[in-house]
């Protein structure tokens, strides 16, 4: 099986959620822009050339002869393809809103440093990102990891063993535990005051983090460090 993923080569970014799966699952794999000619294959069929789709963003995926894009989507597919999804189909579509709610959690973090535009550097938009940011720290993460813990919580009613949906963990509990990692880093001081009311999340994160090749890869040189070019980044103003 080819497997090829493309995602910028200096961050983690939403491509993290794809590689996350991808090593924990232990299939090999190609990252892609890690490549000599990596970003020049990524230019070329997000403008049309060399794959049946066109991408308004990477990642994107590539197996065998299929190809797909958008974080959850390709996560979702792989954890099927992998075995690191539900089994069953109602659980699968529960497995998948979860990803796509996750998703939107993601990008209303990066909206914390880019408020008004992503081309423009955040130290000119800092005053409207503080605004922004005072927000999601106040309301929104807090929306949004309550129901991560509620969700668990639902599932554990049903047998769910203290994962998000079903028995095992699967691709949205890999996407928990890496929200959980850049919220820690971006919002310290915020995220420490909500994290009391989510004791099984907090537990799950654990959980995932210790699985023997995920850890592996968390302390390889293939996980690259959290920076100011990323979604999750540490602004001290930001974090109230």
């Amino acid at each position: 099986m080819i497997l090829e993923l493309f995602y910028w080569p200096q961050i983690q970014g939403r491509g993290e959620f794809v590689r996350l799966v991808l090593e924990d699952s232990g299939v090999d794999y190609v990252d892609v822009c890690r490549t000599s000619d990596g970003l020049d294959r990524l230019n070329r069929i997000m403008h049309g050339e060399g794959a049946p789709l066109m991408p308004f963003a990477p990642p994107f995926l590539r197996v065998d002869d299929l190809w797909l894009s958008h974080t959850a989507a390709i996560t979702s597919f792989l954890g099927e393809k992998l075995g690191l999804a539900p089994l069953f189909p109602q659980e699968q579509l529960v497995a998948r809103s979860v990803a796509l709610t996750i998703a939107d959690l993601v990008t209303e973090v990066h909206d914390t440093h880019h408020p008004i535009t992503v081309e423009r550097a955040y130290e000119t938009q800092v005053e409207p990102a503080k605004l922004r940011a005072a927000a999601f720290r106040d309301y929104r993460m807090p929306q949004f990891l309550r129901y991560l813990e509620r969700t668990i919580v639902r599932n554990d009613h049903t047998g769910g063993a203290g994962v998000l949906v079903g028995t095992e963990i699967s691709y949205v509990d890999l996407s928990a535990f890496q929200v959980i990692e850049g919220l820690r880093l971006a919002f310290p001081r915020a995220f420490e005051r909500i994290s009391r009311e989510l004791p099984r999340l907090i537990a799950l994160h654990d959980r995932v983090g210790m699985r023997p090749r995920l850890a592996s890869y968390l302390a390889s040189e293939r996980r690259l460090p959290f920076s100011e070019h990323d979604v999750f980044r540490h602004y001290p103003e930001l974090d109230g």
